[in-house]
């Protein structure tokens, strides 16, 4: 999403979006007025009690009909396309993406009853009961990078506990977007979920609407923006924002599964992923047969046609996105990084071959810097302490590995990691109601856990007397 911007006449100029895979246009989509935009957030804002009235038995029985249609052969193969052929996800992925979202549903109704619970205490005679209620109007503006899921997560979570929605989704990818609310709106009343369309300057219209929180996924500097524009009105915040995710490898780890998730996770989805391994963290009795075994894995990656059922990476999502992952290769050739896998770019298209890349030191911008693209970035530590203070050194904390020898020790090393969610010998998970949470610049709030349904909801506590037992 571009920077948050005051609403212009740049409302007026269509989204253009290209087929990355070869840079061909796609049909243009119109922007959102100002008028349009305030129409949703007062359809949403009219629909929201009624909507809570139904109770989260009602509201889950609505968004089976979602998952229902999610499900359906011909939808799933349509909206499956349609994320390849607007960000170059391959197509596996992308139908991968759409199934798990319509799986998640029956856990998503699970956090959210349990949040959605009173709270009941006593102390002498007063009983207070802590009940939980909506906010009202969720502003959902989503990434283009998990154009499906990751929208959908957010607008779950708001339903389910009984709020309204009004869905922006990223300007490079309008038509995933509209197709994922054309299932919403089939399923759900009038008003329940709203969409609009458009840049920052939509963005910005929607987020200084009459809502109650904002939940976004998107850049730092972004984020801020809104969190600046949110303060006026004190409007509750749901952010996620990148992060820079370490992988520590350390004596005693399975050199092979090590190797194996850092060659998948760096590169998944051209590595756009915010939970993408960005740097690996390798002990130095480790750092040369396990880079040299991730060089052999990547080679054998294919990269092609994002509708090529063979295809394990397609191209990056824009133009730009690609200048930006090889302006930081560029720079950590000029200080000295060794480069073991060497990734070119194509002529058609956004495609950009993975790269491996050893020796990357703390003043390359591999090292800081959020990369978003196909490149195994490995560091080399002296020692476990080194390789913590490596994996810490940075404004991000969203997710993080360790691999090492099982046992207490190697538990003790990962709850010093700086970051919300840490896998141990594999990568991180939200499975057994874990949440998705970022410490530092990662983010603000959380989702998918009980507690992540309670970003959506505002505790109300009912005090009374009681007789004292």
């Amino acid at each position: 999403m571009a920077a948050i911007s005051s609403p212009s006449d740049a409302l007026s100029e269509p989204l253009r979006p290209q087929n990355p895979a070869n840079g061909a246009p796609l049909a243009a989509v119109a922007c959102s007025t100002p008028a349009e935009i305030e129409g949703s957030i007062s359809r949403a804002q009219a629909a929201q009690a009624a909507w809570w009235r139904r109770g989260i038995d009602g509201r889950i029985a609505a968004l089976e009909g979602f998952a229902r249609r999610l499900a359906d052969p011909a939808f799933e193969a349509r909206l499956s396309r349609q994320i390849s052929e607007e960000m170059g996800k391959p197509i596996r992925e992308a139908r991968s993406e759409v199934r798990n979202v319509g799986r998640r549903l029956e856990t998503f109704g699970e956090r959210a009853r349990i949040a959605l619970a009173d709270e009941i205490s006593r102390e002498g005679g007063i009983e207070v009961r802590v009940r939980q209620a909506p906010l009202g109007v969720v502003a959902v503006i989503a990434p283009w990078n998990y154009p499906v899921a990751t929208p959908t997560n957010l607008i779950l979570s708001a339903l389910l506990v009984g709020n309204t929605a009004v869905f922006k989704p990223s300007e490079l990818t309008p038509h995933t977007g509209a197709l994922l609310h054309e299932a919403l709106a089939e399923a759900l009343p009038e008003g329940v979920c709203g969409l609009v369309q458009g840049r920052g300057e939509v963005g910005a219209a929607l987020v200084a609407g009459d809502v109650q929180l904002i939940a976004f996924t998107g850049s730092i500097a972004t984020g801020q923006a809104i969190m600046r524009a949110a303060s006026f009105g004190v409007k509750r915040l749901v952010l996620e924002l990148g992060g820079k995710d370490p992988m520590i490898v350390l004596p005693g780890a399975d050199l092979e599964a090590a190797a194996s998730y850092a060659a998948i996770e760096s590169v998944r989805n051209s590595g756009q992923a915010c939970v993408s391994v960005e740097r690996v963290i390798v002990a130095r009795s480790l750092a040369e047969p396990f880079a040299a075994r991730v060089a052999t894995l990547v080679k054998g990656m294919l990269v092609g046609d994002p509708l090529d059922e063979h295809t394990d990476l397609g191209p990056l999502a824009s133009q730009a996105q690609r200048a930006h992952v090889l302006s930081q290769l560029e720079d950590a050739r000029a200080k000295g990084a060794t480069f073991l896998v060497e990734g070119r770019a194509s002529a058609a298209g956004f495609f950009l071959e993975p790269s491996v890349v050893l020796g990357v030191t703390t003043e390359m911008l591999l090292a800081r810097e959020e990369t978003f693209g196909p490149v195994v970035s490995i560091e080399i530590a002296e020692s476990a302490e080194h390789a913590l203070a490596l994996a810490n050194g940075t404004i991000y904390g969203l997710g993080a590995s360790i691999w090492g020898a099982p046992g207490p020790a190697l538990d003790a090393l990962a709850e010093r990691i700086e970051a919300g969610m840490i896998g141990i010998n594999r990568g991180l998970s939200t499975a057994a109601g874990g949440p998705w949470v970022g410490w530092k610049r990662s983010g603000l709030g959380f989702t998918r856990s009980v507690a992540g349904m309670r970003s959506f909801l505002q505790p109300q506590g009912l005090a009374k007397n009681v007789p004292r037992e």
